[in-house]
C-alpha cells in the first residue's frame, strides 16, 4: 500500500510540475530571427506584426536597446511580433530595401504597410509605445 501511495504522489508531483510549465509560467518569445526577404514577405503577407532591428555588434545604442527588446518581446501584448535582425555592417539588399542609413534603427510594420521607425531610441517607454501602434 504504501508503493501505491509513493507512485501516486509522484504522479502527482510530476502533473503539478507539467501544469505550472504549461499554463502558469510566461511564454518565451521567439528571438529576432536573421532577416530573410522570403519570410519578411510571408510575414507582410499574413498580416503580422513585424520589427526590423537593425544593429551593429559595436554600437553601444545597440547593445542598450537589445534588453529592452528582448524584455519587451516576452511581454504578452508583444509576445506575437515578428522580429528580423540586420546587421548593419553585413553585404545585402535589407538596408537598401528598408531605405536604412544607420545602424539602432528599428523599423515597425502591420502587414505590409510601414507604421513606425526610430533610430539610437534606447527608451523602453518610447520602444514600448512603437510596438504598440503594430499589435
Amino acid at each position: 500500500m504504501q508503493y501505491v501511495n509513493t507512485l501516486r504522489r509522484h504522479f502527482l508531483q510530476a502533473l503539478l510540475a507539467f501544469a505550472a510549465a504549461t499554463f502558469l509560467l510566461p511564454a518565451q518569445a521567439a528571438p529576432a530571427q536573421p532577416y530573410d526577404e522570403t519570410a519578411f514577405r510571408k510575414a507582410q503577407q499574413e498580416g503580422k506584426a513585424i520589427l526590423v532591428e537593425v544593429h551593429a555588434d559595436w554600437c553601444s545604442a545597440c547593445a542598450r536597446q537589445k534588453p529592452i527588446l528582448e524584455s519587451l518581446g516576452k511581454e504578452p501584448a508583444f509576445d506575437k511580433v515578428v522580429r528580423f535582425k540586420v546587421d548593419f555592417d553585413q553585404p545585402g539588399t535589407a538596408l537598401k530595401t528598408l531605405r536604412v542609413t544607420s545602424q539602432a534603427t528599428l523599423v515597425l510594420f502591420k502587414g505590409g504597410k510601414e507604421v513606425a521607425r526610430s533610430t539610437f531610441d534606447t527608451r523602453d517607454e518610447s520602444i514600448r509605445a512603437m510596438l504598440a501602434k503594430a499589435v
